[in-house]
């Protein structure tokens, strides 16, 4: 089977593409699946025209210096009708038996238009809603005019794609309720690679000793410091925990639009002497970071992105066989069974994230079975291997 993916931001950065994509190219590639690929103008970086990175072949878009490149609105449609191009020529020289477009709905489009002439079945993947993000990110409101434009493009994609795969059952639901029938709707969910991670890695000493954190217990937070995670109400949590468990540590590492803020409040709780702050690691690196850490926390906070939406860094820290702390948003919930492979604790309370964590860290007889149930979650329901053997159903009721 060939199979061609339309893809936005995941073609190879040097560094590496998106964890998901990566991990989802090279499983269709163990299943005997010929893949290739192809990236629109929303990919920015520049490189060549066609390029072969772990012996997976990409196509890019070329941007043409069209002024409606450069204009706000008609600039979307241009990525689209380029896009369409691209993938025409691209369909002519790998002759795929089928089209499998990523989000968001501009790589959809310019699928649709090159499956229908060609009579190819596609397949489309939904892993968030860009309206919700937008908001979040401050580009867009709730409602307004690009929120409601942005989430019809998404629907009519939805309706006109010949299948529908997305993360998990809170944007299945979502989809399911624009009216698109819910057996066209496979959920393909994150997962990790539990033989890139280690259940009882060594702490880092070196490492822990250059950051200032030998002989203290870590809370630890590694990903993009985003207003929805609420990294904040970590913050005002390890402040209240701080005359109770004076030896405990916040590790923050990444950086994104809240860093300024989170700082800001650092030092308004007056945490520096706690809180150790690293910016963004190499990715190579970042395993070093995870040996350090006692318990991992994720006080998302709630809003339609995180309850409908399931983050892939808590089965991240599940594989390492650290403990997971998190709130109770729809997203966490369908990765999460308090008391069981983690704990969850109510979103938006301060109050409720320190209780979580003082008991934790009060009760270190319990953390053998939480970290044992951690990985074996990984290892028997959220690994590669057996969320994309969920393609063939997908895959096989086109051909």
């Amino acid at each position: 089977m060939r199979i061609l993916h339309v893809l936005d931001h995941s073609i190879p950065m040097h560094s590496g593409y998106t964890f998901r994509t990566r991990s989802i190219l090279r499983a269709q590639r163990e299943c005997g699946w010929i893949t290739s690929h192809v990236t629109g103008l929303k990919h920015t970086l520049a490189g060549p025209a066609e390029e072969e990175v772990d012996g997976l072949r990409f196509y890019r878009t070329q941007a043409t210096g069209s002024l409606l490149e450069r204009l706000p609105v008609a600039s979307q449609w241009q990525v689209v009708r380029t896009l369409a191009r691209r993938i025409e020529e691209v369909v002519e020289r790998e002759r795929p038996d089928m089209l499998h477009a990523h989000s968001p709905a501009l790589n959809g489009l310019a699928a649709l238009q090159v499956a229908r002439r060609h009579g190819l079945p596609l397949v489309y993947e939904c892993r968030a809603f860009w309206e919700d993000a937008a908001v979040d990110h401050g580009t867009s409101a709730e409602g307004g005019a690009r929120y409601r434009l942005t989430r019809a493009l998404e629907s009519r994609v939805f309706r006109q794609a010949d299948a529908v795969t997305t993360i998990c059952e809170g944007l299945k639901s979502d989809i399911v309720a624009r009216g698109i029938d819910a057996a066209k709707v496979t959920v393909i969910p994150n997962a990790v690679d539990p033989q890139a991670f280690a259940m009882d890695r060594p702490r880092d000493a070196a490492l822990a000793a250059s950051l200032g954190l030998e002989g203290r217990r870590v809370t630890g937070f590694i990903g993009s410091f985003y207003a929805y995670e609420g990294i904040p109400l970590l913050l005002d949590a390890m402040a209240a925990l701080r005359s109770r468990h004076p030896d405990l540590a916040l590790l923050l590492v990444g950086g994104g639009p809240q860093e300024a803020l989170i700082k800001q409040r650092i030092r308004q709780l007056d945490l520096d002497d706690r809180v150790v702050f690293t910016g963004r690691v190499p990715h190579q690196e970042v395993q070093r970071y995870y040996s350090l850490v006692d318990i991992f926390a994720y006080p998302r906070l709630s809003m339609r992105l995180t309850d409908l939406v399931t983050p892939l860094k808590p089965l991240e820290a599940m594989a390492e066989g650290k403990l997971v702390v998190a709130s109770d948003v729809g997203g966490h919930r369908e990765l999460i069974r308090s008391g069981d492979n983690g704990v969850l604790f109510q979103s938006g309370s301060a109050d409720a994230l320190a209780g979580a964590l003082d008991r934790l860290y009060s009760e270190p007889e319990t953390w053998p079975a939480l970290r044992a149930a951690g990985r074996s979650y990984v290892e028997t329901e959220r690994n590669w291997t057996a969320s994309v053997a969920r393609y063939r159903g997908v895959y096989g009721g086109l051909q």
